[in-house]
Protein backbone atom coordinates (compact mmCIF):
# COMPACT_ATOMS: atom_id res chain seq x y z
CA UNK A 1 0.00 0.00 0.00
CA UNK A 2 2.92 2.08 0.82
CA UNK A 3 5.60 3.56 -1.38
CA UNK A 4 9.62 2.42 -1.07
CA UNK A 5 10.03 5.69 0.79
CA UNK A 6 7.95 5.01 3.13
CA UNK A 7 8.51 1.52 3.81
CA UNK A 8 12.46 2.31 3.70
CA UNK A 9 12.97 5.44 4.81
CA UNK A 10 12.60 7.60 8.35
CA UNK A 11 10.15 10.21 9.09
CA UNK A 12 11.69 13.21 7.98
CA UNK A 13 12.55 11.80 4.98
CA UNK A 14 8.48 10.72 3.36
CA UNK A 15 7.09 14.21 4.48
CA UNK A 16 5.75 15.26 1.05
CA UNK A 17 6.95 12.46 -0.68
CA UNK A 18 4.52 9.91 0.18
CA UNK A 19 1.41 10.35 -2.65
CA UNK A 20 -0.60 7.67 -0.73
CA UNK A 21 -0.14 9.15 2.78
CA UNK A 22 -1.43 12.96 1.27
CA UNK A 23 -4.64 11.16 -0.67
CA UNK A 24 -5.55 9.55 2.33
CA UNK A 25 -4.84 12.37 4.77
CA UNK A 26 -6.95 14.60 1.84
CA UNK A 27 -9.90 12.27 2.09
CA UNK A 28 -9.99 11.79 5.92
CA UNK A 29 -9.62 15.51 5.66
CA UNK A 30 -12.84 15.83 3.69
CA UNK A 31 -14.58 13.05 5.45
CA UNK A 32 -13.69 14.22 8.73
CA UNK A 33 -14.44 17.88 8.86
CA UNK A 34 -17.95 17.91 7.35
CA UNK A 35 -19.01 15.20 9.71
CA UNK A 36 -18.24 17.01 12.37
CA UNK A 37 -19.61 20.47 11.24
CA UNK A 38 -22.84 18.56 11.02
CA UNK A 39 -23.20 16.50 13.87
CA UNK A 40 -21.89 18.44 16.49
CA UNK A 41 -20.88 21.97 15.50
CA UNK A 42 -24.03 23.13 17.43
CA UNK A 43 -22.19 21.65 20.74
CA UNK A 44 -18.96 21.78 20.44
CA UNK A 45 -18.52 20.97 24.44
CA UNK A 46 -19.39 17.29 24.05
CA UNK A 47 -16.22 14.54 24.55
CA UNK A 48 -17.42 13.00 20.96
CA UNK A 49 -16.91 16.55 19.42
CA UNK A 50 -13.61 16.95 21.03
CA UNK A 51 -12.17 13.91 19.91
CA UNK A 52 -13.57 14.44 16.42
CA UNK A 53 -12.58 17.83 15.91
CA UNK A 54 -8.79 16.84 17.54
CA UNK A 55 -8.88 14.06 14.78
CA UNK A 56 -9.58 16.73 12.30
CA UNK A 57 -7.14 19.17 13.36
CA UNK A 58 -4.45 16.09 13.23
CA UNK A 59 -5.66 14.72 9.40
CA UNK A 60 -5.67 18.55 8.36
CA UNK A 61 -2.51 19.59 10.13
CA UNK A 62 -0.10 16.49 9.06
CA UNK A 63 -1.59 17.43 5.29
CA UNK A 64 -0.60 21.16 5.33
CA UNK A 65 2.50 19.59 6.84
CA UNK A 66 2.92 17.16 3.67
CA UNK A 67 2.12 20.31 1.16
CA UNK A 68 4.21 22.77 2.88
CA UNK A 69 7.27 20.24 2.63
CA UNK A 70 6.33 19.41 -0.59
CA UNK A 71 6.24 22.75 -2.29
CA UNK A 72 9.52 23.31 -0.30
CA UNK A 73 11.23 20.36 -2.15
CA UNK A 74 9.94 21.50 -5.24
CA UNK A 75 11.49 25.46 -5.01
CA UNK A 76 14.68 23.61 -3.69
CA UNK A 77 14.84 21.27 -6.30
CA UNK A 78 14.29 24.04 -9.49
CA UNK A 79 16.95 26.25 -8.38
Amino acid sequence: MSCKDCEESIFKQKIGRCRACMMQLTVLSLICWPLWWWNYADNPTLVESIALLFFCIAFSGLLSLHLVVLIYRKLSAAE
